[in-house]
């Protein structure tokens, strides 16, 4: 089994726990140039040598300046179609030709514009619900240096650790979910609105949430 970083166009990590995910991927993925110059300016502090290159730069390269396309022109994957955003490219990449794959991390996917950082949330739970439907087995996270967010599509228990703050956003208004290990229960919120289950705290080590039906939702830890 394999793991995967997918780096997106947002806030480059600056922290060691993000930064050591990035260090033990098998494979690394950029979503076209913006990713691949952050990459290219942090890769000596992340690896301690400046010629690890990632495995592929996905998207449509609109990013990609003249420099980066003589010096990394190999790496390019150029998808065209707008139907999906770099992010979604890269992720369907991922799943297409790299075999034996058991977790995707997504780093850079906030920060710098909050209509991008909304987007790829979105996103995040889309590529679980996909998973879920083919029933391809694969755990997704999204790393930054404030936060760990996880998208799930079920009822599911989460070790956390007590006395972390754990929020949760679904765009499903019929999704009812039933916790424990949280100071507030959730039981009865409605999620018609994104504060309506945020900043919660564990309780406890471990949090279960029990969900009403399958469904999308993010859980936010900081």
């Amino acid at each position: 089994m394999s793991s995967v970083v997918i780096i997106a166009g947002g806030d480059f990590p600056k922290k060691e726990y993000p930064r050591q995910i990035l260090r033990d991927a098998d494979y690394i993925i950029c979503c076209d140039g913006n990713a691949l110059k952050a990459f290219l300016r942090n890769r000596k502090a992340i690896f301690g040598k400046d010629d690890r290159l990632p495995d592929a730069v996905v998207g449509d390269l609109d990013s990609m300046t003249a420099r980066l396309l003589d010096g990394y022109g190999g790496l390019l994957v150029h998808i065209e179609e707008q139907d999906d955003n770099d992010l979604a490219k890269a992720f369907h990449y991922v799943l297409d030709h790299i075999p034996g794959v058991d977790l995707i991390s997504f780093l850079a996917t906030t920060g710098k514009r909050e209509d991008h950082t909304l987007g790829n949330f979105g996103q995040l739970m889309e590529f679980a619900r996909y998973l879920d439907k083919k029933g391809i087995c694969i755990s997704l996270q999204a790393v930054s240096d404030f936060s760990t967010i996880l998208p799930v599509t079920d009822s599911c228990e989460l070790f956390v650790g007590e006395g972390r703050t754990v929020s949760i956003f679904s765009p499903d208004n019929s999704l009812n979910i039933k916790s424990e290990g949280l100071v507030w229960q959730t039981d009865g919120v409605v999620f018609d609105n994104w504060w309506q289950a945020s900043l919660n705290r564990s309780d406890a080590d471990l949090v279960r949430l029990r969900f009403s039906h399958r469904s999308i939702a993010l859980v936010i830890l900081d």
